[in-house]
């Protein structure tokens, strides 16, 4: 499969959060057990997210001597409470990087340890999303695994219509075809044509893009065709309006399961917890995956995504270890393990790419396949110490447009407007 990419900006980013407690002390290593050697790892919700299991139960499989010990934090704490436990010393080993402004941050503090080495065992040429670690030729994460965005469909709803399955569509096709396929089921359902959820990133995100722009930039008059889109699509009913479905707290999970969303845009991430909901009895929608729409017809896919990596922490207790670790978890024994929990693997090679298409439930057509070898995959959203004030910017004037309290263009010369006063300062 082809290798993705995404844009890297190492920029040096500040640290500006106030530090509160943390799970875990800070500072003491936990004992080994039964002669092993405990390896401390930083993760979120374990209990729910799968692929830490995946990676934990196999290295200590693969690794007798080796115990394997989650420092679990809540999800939402998450990015706060590793920045306390930098600060204060803390000694875990392998630091999970949920995301690269927060990498950036601890990368450029000299919080974590250089592995160049791991990369370079693992394969520079086979990681996908690589650059995004990229910091003036060092590497202080690798990633293991990658979410890009792409088209979840329903196959029997297209049958039923008689539409071709969704090959190579364009924006303009892909709204045309989400007007056709909206209606009545016949058990009396109503049928959107599609499910825009209400994130920004389905609108902006996508559009920056595919247009090759920087969302930090205070000029968004390139998201006027998206927004024109998507507004469009909810006042010819092809998708449930903005208002009711976050007034609603709407589930995009629930309008893709329930046979509801004839199509929907969303990312790698959801896979798993459809193959779960199948399993689970929970929906027996006939799915499928498409490359997600784009803004020309050129051949070429442009998606966007975010990675998540293992790095060191530079006060490891276990540093050797923390690096045969994650060496391990990013490379093949690791991408296949989280693959069989339905995570794409960060790795990129055939092996990895037929242990993931063979799970049960899996769609195997060509087209699914083909969703997974987008030729670039940009950042969701830029690597700055800008971004954060932008994205509340953005997700402001987002909503105002979205539920018509402005119009596009209103809208969009308001973001511009507040970005270069607020963020910007110019």
């Amino acid at each position: 499969m082809k290798r993705r990419t995404f844009t890297a900006m190492a920029l040096a980013v500040t640290a500006g959060l106030s530090l509160s407690g943390c799970a875990g002390a800070a500072g003491t290593a936990p004992q080994a057990q039964d002669g092993k050697t405990t390896l401390t790892v930083s993760v979120w919700n374990y209990a729910g997210t799968p692929e830490f299991k995946a990676l934990f139960d196999g290295y200590e499989a693969s690794h007798p001597n080796v115990h394997i010990e989650p420092v679990d934090i809540l999800a939402d704490d998450y990015p706060q409470k590793v920045t306390t436990m930098l600060a204060g010393g803390d000694t875990t080993d392998v630091l999970t990087m949920k995301n690269v402004i927060d990498y950036a941050r601890y990368a450029n503090n000299g919080q974590l340890q250089e592995i160049n080495n791991v990369v370079d065992t693992v394969g520079k040429d086979k990681l996908a999303t690589l650059d995004a670690f990229n910091i003036n030729g060092k590497y202080y994460a690798a990633p293991y695994r990658q979410d890009f965005w792409l088209l979840y469909y329903n196959k029997d709803l297209f049958k039923a219509a008689g539409i071709d399955d969704p090959k190579d569509l364009t924006w303009d096709q892909y709204a045309g075809i989400a007007k056709k396929l909206s209606g009545t089921a016949p058990d009396g359902k109503k049928v959107y044509g599609t499910y825009q959820h209400i994130w920004r990133s389905v609108v902006e995100a996508i559009s920056a893009a595919q247009n090759g722009k920087d969302q930090n930039s205070g000029d968004y008059s390139y998201f006027k065709d998206q927004y024109t889109m998507a507004l469009d699509l909810q006042k010819s009913g092809a998708t449930l309006d903005y208002a009711t479905a976050k007034s609603q707290k709407t589930s995009y999970r629930t309008m893709f399961e329930s046979g509801q969303a004839a199509m929907m845009p969303m990312g790698t991430w959801y896979i798993a917890g459809l193959l779960q909901a199948k399993k689970d009895g929970k929906t027996n929608v006939n799915w499928g995956l498409a490359p997600m729409p784009q803004k020309d017809s050129n051949g070429k896919v442009t998606t966007f995504g975010s990675p998540t990596a293992f790095a060191v922490n530079k006060n490891a207790t276990h540093s050797d270890e923390a690096r045969k670790f994650i060496e391990w978890a990013a490379g093949e024994e690791g991408a296949k393990a989280i693959s069989k929990v339905g995570v794409v693997p960060a790795l990129q090679d055939n092996a990895v790419t037929d242990a993931y298409f063979k799970l049960d439930g899996m769609p195997t057509d060509a087209l699914s396949k083909k969703a997974f070898a987008p030729d670039n995959t940009a950042l969701e959203m830029p690597v700055s110490d800008k971004s954060a004030a932008t994205d509340k910017i953005l997700n402001q004037e987002h909503d105002l447009i979205m539920v018509g309290e402005k119009s596009v263009a209103d809208g969009i010369a308001e973001m511009g407007k507040r970005v270069k006063s607020e963020v910007l300062g110019q």
